[in-house]
C-alpha cells in the first residue's frame, strides 16, 4: 500500500488527468442506452456514429507530439480541459449526424489527452526508475467505475446526460490546476535516432493495444445494452455492466503495479489474454445476470494490463527525445481498434446477436497470443537508443 501511495504522489499530475478522462467515459458508457434511444438509431447506425470518435482519435494522436512540444508544461491541463468541454456535445446532439460530429470532437480531445498523459507517465518512469503506468491506468478505471455507478443512480432519478456531463466536467476542470508539470527538455531528433527507431516494438506493441482497446470499447459501449436487451435487466442493472468492467480493470491495474516489478511484460500479456478471452466468452453465452457480471469481471481483469504493459514496454525502449513520438505511434495503431470495434459490434449485433459480438471479442483476444512470438524476439533484439547493453 505504501508503494502504491508513493507512486500516486509521484505521478499526481497525470493521475488526475487519467481520472478525469475515466469519469467522463464512465458517464458516457452508462448513458449509452439513453443516448441511443433518444437518437432513435439502429444498432448498425449507432455503431457507425460511435466510429466517428476513432477518426478524431487517430488524427489528434498523430499530431499530439507537435502540440505537446509547443505547449510544454501546460499541454496536460490544456488537453484535459478540451476533453471536458467536448463531452458536453454528445448530450446536446439532437440527431445521429450531430451525434457523430460530437463524437469526432470527443475523439480528438481524448486522443490528445491520452498521448500527453502517457508521455508524462513514461517520463516519470524514466526519471525515477519506477513502474507507474499500471497505477495511472488504474486511476482511469477507478474513475470510470465511479462515473458509471453514479450515473446508474442518476438514470434512476431521470437526470439528463448533459446534466451529468456538466457536473463531472466541472470537477475535472477544477483539477486541471494541479496538472501542470515540468516536461523533460530534449534535443532535436537526429538522423541516427530516426534510423534506430524501434519500429518492431512499436508495431507489435501497437497491435496489442489495438486489441485491448477494441475489447475495452466493446464492453464499455455494449455491455449495458447486452444486459438490458439480451438478459432483460433494468436501467440500474444495465449500468452495472460497465461499472463492473471499470472496477475489475481498476483492481487488475493496481495489482499490475506490483506484478510489473516481478514478471516480464510478455508473460503478463499471455495470461491476461487467456483470462480476458474466457471472460468475453462467458459474457457472450451467459444465461443470467450473475454469469454476465462474472464474465465482464474476468474481461476487465484480463484486458486491464494489456495496454499499460505494451505502452510501458515501448516507452522504456526509446531515447527521451523520441518517447512522445513512439507512444504516439503506438497509440495511433492501438486506437485503430476504435475504427474496427464499433461497426463490427453493431453489425454483428444487427445481423446475428450481441452474444455473437462478444464471442468475436473472445476470439480476437486469443489471437493476440500470436503477436507474442515476434514481440518477444523484437524486445530481445532492441536496445534503448543512447544506451548500451550491460
Amino acid at each position: 500500500m505504501n508503494n502504491l501511495w508513493s507512486a500516486l504522489v509521484l505521478s499526481r499530475s497525470p493521475a488526475l488527468a487519467f481520472a478525469g478522462m475515466g469519469a467522463l467515459w464512465g458517464v458516457f458508457a452508462a448513458f449509452v442506452p439513453v443516448i441511443k434511444s433518444g437518437l432513435g438509431a439502429a444498432d448498425g447506425v449507432f455503431g457507425l456514429a460511435l466510429l466517428c470518435s476513432a477518426f478524431g482519435l487517430v488524427l489528434s494522436m498523430w499530431l499530439a507530439p507537435l502540440a505537446d512540444s509547443r505547449l510544454g508544461a501546460r499541454a496536460l491541463p490544456f488537453a484535459s480541459a478540451c476533453l471536458t468541454l467536448a463531452f458536453l456535445l454528445p448530450g446536446l446532439a439532437g440527431n445521429v449526424v450531430l451525434f457523430g460530429a460530437a463524437m469526432a470532437v470527443v475523439g480528438m480531445a481524448s486522443g490528445l489527452t491520452d498521448v500527453v498523459m502517457n508521455a508524462r507517465v513514461s517520463e516519470l518512469e524514466a526519471r525515477h526508475g519506477r513502474s507507474l503506468m499500471n497505477l495511472n491506468h488504474g486511476m482511469f478505471s477507478v474513475a470510470y467505475a465511479c462515473g458509471a455507478i453514479v450515473t446508474a443512480v442518476a438514470r434512476e432519478a431521470e437526470l439528463t446526460p448533459i446534466a451529468m456531463f456538466a457536473g463531472v466536467g466541472a470537477v475535472t476542470l477544477m483539477a486541471t490546476r494541479w496538472m501542470v508539470m515540468p516536461v523533460e527538455q530534449t534535443g532535436p531528433e537526429s538522423p541516427e535516432s530516426r534510423r534506430a527507431f524501434p519500429r518492431a516494438i512499436v508495431f507489435w506493441g501497437g497491435l496489442i493495444v489495438l486489441v485491448a482497446f477494441m475489447a475495452e470499447n466493446a464492453a464499455e459501449g455494449w455491455s449495458a445494452l447486452h444486459i438490458e436487451r439480451t438478459l432483460g435487466g433494468g436501467a440500474a442493472e444495465g449500468a452495472f455492466g460497465p461499472a463492473m468492467l471499470g472496477l475489475t480493470m481498476a483492481i487488475g491495474r493496481l495489482s499490475g503495479q506490483v506484478v510489473a516489478d516481478r514478471l516480464r511484460e510478455v508473460t503478463v500479456i499471455r495470461w491476461a489474454c487467456l483470462l480476458s478471452a474466457s471472460g468475453a466468452a462467458l459474457a457472450a453465452f451467459a444465461v443470467n445476470l450473475p454469469l454476465a457480471y462474472a464474465g465482464f469481471a474476468m474481461l476487465g481483469l484480463g484486458i486491464s494490463v494489456l495496454a499499460p504493459m505494451a505502452l510501458a514496454l515501448v516507452g522504456k525502449r526509446v531515447a527521451p527525445s523520441m518517447r512522445t513520438k513512439a507512444i504516439s505511434r503506438t497509440a495511433v495503431l492501438g486506437f485503430l481498434g476504435f475504427f474496427i470495434g464499433p461497426p463490427v459490434m453493431g453489425l454483428l449485433s444487427e445481423l446475428l446477436s450481441l452474444r455473437a459480438s462478444f464471442g468475436f471479442v473472445a476470439l480476437i483476444l486469443l489471437a493476440v497470443m500470436g503477436c507474442l512470438v515476434p514481440l518477444r524476439r523484437s524486445e530481445a533484439g532492441q536496445t534503448p537508443i543512447g544506451h548500451t547493453r550491460p
